[in-house]
């Protein structure tokens, strides 16, 4: 996919890594000149130096080209606008923005944004989730229930222990985005091993919920 990420800062960054490891092509629109030379000396991309509320600097990014664009900026006022611009303007298809004030969820929501990923209540379900412990926990549903990212902690007797990443067979459309092993946040990787205790973050289809927890920790009793 074509894949604009606007913002540079750290979860830009490493987003934008995580997406040309993934094979993607990826364009970063960043307005900080000093964030786009730092960027530039560790990743191999095209980076826009303005401002993605701009729509020059949206088209200088071949935003016409874009399947895709993740506006993940520290202000949430430039996240709603670069994402509107991208539907009213340009036409994208998939929207997808940071929520740094969870206040502010409910108006992205309602003003059309796609994917508005509102990391505070993720953390707050993590938080949540060790309180109550479960095996498994729906940590977030996106865009009227279609998407989710999902928490599977691995028992001793999972099926997908001592097993690597390219070893899987998981369902449609999911993905590993994380692994908390211990103290550390591991980025999944094909020959990334699994071990019991390790609890993991993913993305899937709402109606793959049940198969992608088939695949990691066996039959639901």
């Amino acid at each position: 996919m074509y894949i604009i990420v606007a913002g540079a800062g750290k979860v830009g960054h490493f987003l934008a890594q995580r997406l040309l490891e993934d094979k993607h092509t990826v364009v970063v629109v960043e307005k900080s000149k000093d964030v786009c030379q730092k960027l530039s000396q560790t990743l191999n991309l095209i980076i826009v130096n303005g401002d993605a509320c701009e729509p020059r600097f949206l088209e200088e990014a071949h935003i016409e080209r874009a399947d895709v664009i993740a506006a993940v900026t520290g202000e949430d006022e430039d996240n709603l606008v670069i994402c509107q611009l991208a539907k009213e303007k340009f036409g994208i298809k998939r929207t997808v923005a940071r929520v740094n004030d969870p206040a502010n969820e409910h108006t992205f929501n309602e003003l059309g944004i796609d994917v508005p990923i509102d990391a505070t209540k993720i953390i707050a379900k993590m938080i949540e989730e060790e309180v109550s412990f479960t095996d498994f926990v729906n940590l977030m549903s996106f865009k009227r229930g279609k998407l989710a990212i999902v928490r599977v902690d691995l028992t001793d007797d999972s099926p997908a222990i001592h097993k690597n990443l390219n070893e899987l067979v998981l369902p449609p459309d999911s993905v590993l985005v994380s692994i908390i092993r211990k103290d550390e946040v591991v980025v999944p990787k094909g020959n990334t091993v699994l071990a019991p205790g390790d609890d993991i973050i993913a993305l899937t289809l709402v109606e793959n919920e049940q198969q992608l927890l088939r695949a990691l920790i066996g039959d639901l009793k």
